[in-house]
């Protein structure tokens, strides 16, 4: 019988010195930052709309609810969806950069991205890659400078910042919609459907 309370004190005690490790090795998260907190949301961003740009078979990427012809609308001259995408991409790099301070691509003249940019997965490297400078400006956010105002613009680096995923989200909106009048669920929408 003793020997046996003695085995159980020292199973507590192998316990208690195994959890007491074990939560020395969990330290804590470190607290959010600015910089963190903006990453969050332009990750969030980035998964939503890689995901619906790779849902869209190739052949659907030229696509636009003009071609339905639905009697009383008027979608005449709207993006189709590799539009769509490319526009968001372009739109990244056009906003972000200045809080980066990189240079935009040549092929980069306006919102409405590179002509040449084709094929499915021409489009969708370089959406991804837009997102990449998009990390980049929430990096260079800290405390002291996100309400700095660059260049002649009125905006500060952390608007510019939280607008990119903004702007991307409102397209994404369209990209659900393209997606849906094609009978393809969205990505974010498929464990709710399931």
């Amino acid at each position: 019988m003793k020997a046996m309370r003695v085995f159980l004190v020292w199973m507590v005690v192998l316990s208690a010195v195994a959890a007491a490790q074990e939560a020395k090795s969990q330290a804590p998260p470190p607290p959010p930052t600015i910089a963190s907190a903006v990453d969050r949301e332009i990750s969030y961003a980035e998964k939503e709309i890689v995901e619906a740009a790779e849902a869209m078979p190739e052949n659907k990427f030229g696509f636009s609810p003009e071609s339905l012809n639905i009697p009383g609308s008027n979608y005449k001259g709207v993006r189709t969806f590799a539009a769509q995408v490319r526009h968001i991409g372009a739109s990244n790099y056009l906003i972000w950069s200045p809080v980066t301070g990189d240079k935009l691509p040549d092929a980069i003249k306006d919102g409405s991205g590179p002509s040449d940019l084709k094929t499915k997965a021409e489009i969708i490297q370089f959406l991804k890659e837009s997102f990449t400078l998009g990390h980049k400006a929430a990096a260079s956010l800290t405390i002291e400078n996100m309400l700095q105002t660059l260049g002649k613009s009125q905006s500060t680096r952390l608007r510019l910042a939280t607008f990119g995923v903004a702007h991307a989200f409102d397209h994404y909106g369209q990209m659900v919609e393209y997606l849906r009048m094609n009978g393809i669920v969205p990505p974010a929408s498929r464990a709710r459907a399931d």
